[in-house]
């Protein structure tokens, strides 16, 4: 099993909402050394092995401007990175560090929220803007967006202006993962989640999805992934950890997926 690399980036300053979402990335990995957990995915990989598993120190950083330079120097095309945010905002400057590493890949974005605004509240690169960002810039050939229930006037024109592919939480049995074309790289925002089994984020929308079902779609991706993120997950509204052990549970399934990506594409993609 290839070694994958775990990479926290303790940052919010673009939430719009509610402060909190920097303290995840050490609140994870606290809950990853939980002795309730063992180091297996359902696929019994031993993904948290220290043989599989390398836990990378946290960015730091002052402001937004300084994500992006900090990818530069920790992050290479030889390991596939699972990204442990912050806001939805680092979104942006990890796709534009990958797309130079390893070319065109294809977004598969999990959220209640398309984050496609043009700005908002003034701000260009706002967590609802980065995937406007992303595709105005021609970072990924395509983009899947899957759980979505709060679309705007704006974000259906955003959406049809870049190609983005929709599903909403009403059409969501239409959503197979089994069609996706790869290389992917996965987004995913903690708030796709009905509240009811995740309620430590900072804008609760009623009406999402199930972990059971996330999962079963992540164990069937044929695809190889070659990066992802886990987002917006907000210690400060957490309910007696519930939320953390949701993460926990994502971030073995994201590695076990992560390890499928054949040594191959990333060699070849460092060359």
């Amino acid at each position: 099993m290839k070694q994958i690399h775990l990479l926290g980036i303790p940052f919010d300053g673009k939430s719009s909402y509610a402060g909190g979402p920097r303290l995840a990335p050490a609140r994870i990995r606290e809950e990853m050394q939980s002795s309730a957990y063992n180091v297996y995915s359902e696929n019994m990989r031993p993904v948290l092995d220290d043989a599989s598993l390398h836990i990378c120190d946290d960015l730091v950083l002052t402001d937004y401007e300084d994500i992006l330079a900090a990818l530069k120097k920790s992050v290479s095309a030889e390991h596939p990175f699972l990204f442990l945010g912050g806001d939805h905002s680092i979104t942006y400057p990890i796709v534009e560090t990958l797309n130079a590493l390893h070319g065109p890949f294809h977004i598969l974005h999990f959220d209640a929220h398309c984050d496609l605004y043009d700005e908002f509240e003034g701000d260009r690169f706002s967590h609802a803007c980065p995937f406007a960002r992303i595709m105005e810039n021609d970072l990924a050939s395509s983009l899947t967006q899957v759980g979505i229930r709060t679309m705007t006037p704006h974000q259906l024109e955003q959406s049809e202006k870049y190609g983005v592919e929709v599903y909403e939480m009403k059409d969501i049995a239409h959503f197979d993962p089994r069609s996706l074309d790869g290389p992917i790289y996965i987004s995913f925002d903690l708030d796709v989640i009905d509240p009811a089994f995740a309620p430590g984020i900072s804008h609760r929308e009623p009406g999402g999805l199930g972990l059971r079902t996330i999962i079963d779609w992540l164990q069937e991706l044929d695809a190889p992934v070659i990066g992802a993120d886990i987002v917006e997950y907000n210690p400060l509204r957490d309910v007696d950890g519930i939320t953390a052990g949701v993460c926990y549970k994502l971030v073995k399934e994201m590695l076990d997926v992560l390890s499928r990506a054949p040594e191959a594409l990333l060699r070849e993609k460092s060359l």
